[in-house]
């Protein structure tokens, strides 16, 4: 029995989960962190706190499992995606707290971005300037942390997200490396020419030797201080994709996490949209590149946590679902849920949250119910882009992620987008993706072996009503909350 161990580095947590070749859970540990916020919509982590929590689940799911390290066959390695960690090359030494894909503190410079240089930026990157980006955040850094400059001065600064920088302390190496569904989320890398853009980096001000190697997405890259070998590595929408077995164009699936992402498979061409959503790389194979078009929501899971912990209008998650269920609707309220701005299609930092139409009438039922809309009427709305962007149709939408254990969202979110939704048996698609890159690297499987593995644990197919009108007047609520803070 060949074990692969999977390392899923999210946003608030650090998940190690070891698969067996079956592709069945076998152990897991899940380690939370501290999340920074040095000013308001500014968000860090310490990058030690990754590294230590990466270690310490890596541990404690070996020891559960009942195996020894010689017993894993590889490893993965999936992350959060944007966010930005600098180091000195020669000490190891972190230079500045990781500066987090939800930071917001470059909003000025990626409006100034959009106003004047989004011709250079969108035709090569996919990508629309947003501070999601990892760009503006490596130009602040050097802008604003002494020790980042001169790190640069003296050619030891290195600049990564999340995977390099795990993949730097976990390999005896010191290897240097992403991938290029990673780099494709820096807004420095050139999709169709699959390098660094030498244009985006001068303009930005990166030293060129500060960014990493960037290779396959499934390929040994070094022998980590454990023994195996990493040797699978994307970026969590992309592997989450790739966990789905959406291998064909026209695949696509949903995350259902803190915020959702919505990923479609465009297969071996580009899409560049003209709709606002992004074109990102899924994974590169055996030097052939997949390409996606992405559409994400900021805020998901999120209202959930807003809901409990700051209106205290639930006691748990699972209550949304029983509330929801309890009323026929939201009673003509609306709610747009620009919690931290809005992404795609809007790219509108400024946006803010705004619940309307409440009347003496509204329930806390109705409020619940207006929230599960706005996620389900998103996702419709991204889901109608990305066919208009690339005339193909969404036949089902395949979903993961932990908000999908809501029965009566995913029946409704089928209703809306009148398509089936069809929900994974395993729900962490993310580490499954990593595990599956990684014994792809090792060859201890191909791709045609794992088109037949992905297991569905229930079809929610779309009733006659699809809430149309009601869908319609959400989008006026929406448009009410942009430009909010001018």
């Amino acid at each position: 029995m060949s074990f692969i161990l999977a390392v899923d580095q999210g946003t608030s947590s650090t998940k190690a989960i070891i698969f067996n070749e079956n592709f069945f859970e076998v152990a897991s540990a899940q380690q939370e962190f501290q999340q920074i916020y040095p000013k308001a919509g500014w968000v860090e982590h310490n990058p030690y706190d990754l590294v230590q929590t990466t270690m310490n689940v890596i541990e404690r799911a070996v020891n559960e499992a009942g195996l020894f390290y010689k017993d894993i066959k590889a490893i993965g390695i999936t992350n959060q995606r944007e966010t930005v960690v600098a180091w000195d090359a020669e000490s190891g030494r972190p230079l500045h707290n990781a500066i987090v894909w939800q930071c917001r503190r470059t909003s000025a410079r990626a409006k100034e971005l959009r106003d004047g240089n989004l011709q250079l930026i969108h035709p090569r990157t996919g990508l629309v300037p947003d501070p999601y980006f990892s760009a503006t955040k490596m130009e602040w850094l050097l802008e604003n942390a002494p020790e980042v400059r001169d790190a640069a001065a003296r050619k030891r600064l290195r600049f990564g997200t999340v995977d390099t920088w795990l993949i730097w302390n976990l390999c005896r190496q010191k290897t240097f490396v992403t991938d290029m569904s990673n780099a494709s989320r820096t807004m420095l890398y050139n999709i169709t020419e699959k390098t660094w853009d030498r244009d985006l980096v001068e303009f930005f001000g990166i030293p060129y030797e500060s960014l990493p190697e960037v290779v396959s997405s499934s390929k040994v890259v070094g022998e980590s201080v454990y023994g195996p070998p990493v040797a699978g590595i994307a970026g969590d929408q992309q592997a989450s994709l790739f966990g789905q077995t959406a291998f064909e164009p026209g695949d696509t699936k949903c995350t259902y996490g803190t915020g959702s992402f919505i990923l479609m498979n465009t297969g071996t061409t580009p899409c560049f949209s003209s709709n606002g959503l992004l074109t990102t790389i899924a994974w590169e194979l055996d030097e052939k590149t997949c390409y996606a078009v992405e559409g994400s929501i900021f805020a998901t899971g999120a209202l959930i946590s807003w809901l409990k912990d700051e209106m205290g209008l639930i006691s748990s998650p699972e209550e949304t679902e029983t509330l929801a269920s309890s009323v026929e609707d939201s009673n003509g309220a609306f709610f747009a849920g620009a919690l931290t701005g809005l992404g795609a299609p809007y790219w509108d930092p400024s946006a803010r949250g705004l619940l309307i139409g409440i009347t003496r009438g509204t329930t806390r039922a109705h409020i619940v119910r207006a929230v599960l809309d706005y996620i389900v009427f998103r996702t419709r709305e991204l889901v109608e882009l990305m066919i208009r962007d690339t005339g193909i149709e969404v036949k089902r939408l395949l979903v993961d992620g932990g908000v999908t254990k809501n029965n009566f969202l995913m029946q409704l979110q089928a209703d809306v987008l009148g398509v089936d939704v069809d929900r994974s048996t395993i729900r962490e698609t993310t580490a499954l993706g990593a595990a599956m890159l990684a014994g792809l690297g090792l060859g201890l499987w191909s791709i045609d072996e794992l088109r037949g593995k992905r297991r569905s644990q229930r079809m929610f197919s779309p009733g006659a009503k699809r809430w149309d009108s009601e869908y319609r007047r959400w989008k006026e609520a929406l448009r009410r909350s942009m430009n909010w803070v001018q």
